[in-house]
């Protein structure tokens, strides 16, 4: 399971606008709709997908993506942002992307690959092609274009976007948007850009800046690797509190000898939330639980903390798409 900036989340859901309850499907996202937009908060990826697919039952999501993608504003993407601004080419820019991009997720790697036409900008995300990674893939190649055009001082076209599901009902939005053709069914998720593009110097780029913000990320990288041991322990803390309800954060705190604030903060530090690691818990548990065949969904549903069943089955059916009894008749071990 990886994780995804909470801010992917916030756009997706202001771009579906008035359509949808916004803050119910945040809070099923474990995010407080009140709360700061913060880069740093992350999700789990599973809880954004479920979240995509959610408003696709309920709106036509065709031209979303590009919608998600336009919104975006480098300026709410924290010291990266400002690092793809200072860069002083717009294939600098990527290269930081490519580089830093574990800032914002963990499920998503960025790869800047010569192409005989160019060079492609590529997105890489391994997992099932859910509904929800398909329109999440769509969104993320729209944003990477949408933050082109906010550096660059010429009009940024790609010469051809590639995207490797199957195309929707009609393409004509996307190739409107991206202003260049889009090839779905393709091998890759990626954009092709000119040589010529991607050398075009940036409206702010600076050396100096760029330098010193590349050193500050550096720092950031190199903290994301401190916040496994906590999360590690809070996580197997949640798991065995589980079969006695939904555990309390003052509980866990005190589980693992600090306080509530302390505890709070420290998994803040880090963009993770008490609600979001149970979430991922009580998910993890119960994808276990169901490939083996000799618990009965009823106990699946106890262990992980659910006073009834069919709570357990609206939560599972948000967290993976489907319900506990179809996933476990796909991956049961007999």
């Amino acid at each position: 399971m990886g994780y995804v900036t909470s801010l992917f989340a916030r756009k997706v859901v202001a771009a579906a606008g008035g359509a949808i309850d916004g803050a119910a499907f945040l809070r099923g996202a474990g995010i407080d709709p009140e709360g700061a937009w913060d880069p740093k908060a992350m999700i789990p990826d599973g809880l954004y997908y479920g979240l995509l697919e959610r408003i696709a039952a309920e709106v036509d999501v065709t031209d979303l993506p590009l919608r998600v993608g336009a919104s975006m504003r480098l300026d709410e993407y924290g010291a990266l942002g400002l690092a793809f601004k200072a860069a002083t080419t717009l294939g600098a820019s990527y290269a930081r992307v490519e580089r830093y991009a574990r800032l914002w997720t963990s499920v998503v790697e960025y790869e800047l690959r010569p192409d005989p036409r160019g060079t492609l900008f590529i997105l890489h995300r391994e997992g099932a092609r859910r509904l929800g990674m398909r329109l999440s893939n769509e969104a993320t190649l729209a944003s990477s274009v949408s933050i082109a055009r906010q550096v660059s001082p010429v009009p940024v076209a790609p010469l051809e976007v590639l995207i490797r599901h199957p195309a929707p009902r009609s393409v004509a939005a996307h190739e409107d948007w991206f202003g260049s053709p889009v090839r779905f069914d393709a091998e890759l998720d990626a954009i092709l850009f000119s040589r010529e593009m991607l050398a075009q110097p940036n409206i702010l780029g600076d050396v100096g800046i760029s330098r010193y913000l590349a050193d500050h990320l550096e720092r950031e990288l190199s903290e994301i690797a401190d916040e496994v041991p906590l999360v590690t322990r809070t996580k197997e803390a949640i798991a065995q509190a589980l079969s006695e309800g939904a555990p309390k954060m003052a509980e866990i705190a005190r589980d693992l000898g600090l306080s509530a604030r302390s505890f709070h903060r420290r998994l803040s530090e880090h963009g993770m939330s008490f609600q979001t690691l149970t979430e991922e818990t009580r998910r993890d548990l119960a994808e276990g639980l169901l490939r083996d065949d000799r618990h009965s969904l009823a106990e699946i549903a106890f262990l992980t903390g659910f006073a009834e069943q069919s709570s357990f089955t609206r939560a599972f059916k948000r967290w993976v798409g489907m319900t506990p009894a179809s996933y476990r008749k796909e991956r049961v071990v007999r």
